[in-house]
């Protein structure tokens, strides 16, 4: 449903903008909008199963390279 908003007799053009954001404001619209902007899609399962796979690995080779005294850290 579109948010209207008419000039009444008299209003000044800020009055009018004022009344508007207020409406927008009140309507809920903007948090809707803001709330999708970041969405971030899920995984799938292979997805999630490859990154654990690989942070198993480099946790091996850090505690490899930690042994050995070759860790930056």
């Amino acid at each position: 449903m579109p948010i209207e908003v008419k000039k009444t007799d008299r209003e000044s053009s800020h009055g009018l903008i004022r009344r508007f954001s207020k409406k927008v404001q009140q309507s809920r619209v903007l948090l809707g909008a803001r709330s999708g902007r970041f969405h971030k899609r899920t995984k799938s399962a292979e997805m999630k199963k490859r990154a654990a796979l690989r942070r198993e690995k480099l946790k091996v080779e850090y505690e490899k390279l930690r042994k050995l005294g070759l860790n930056k850290k």
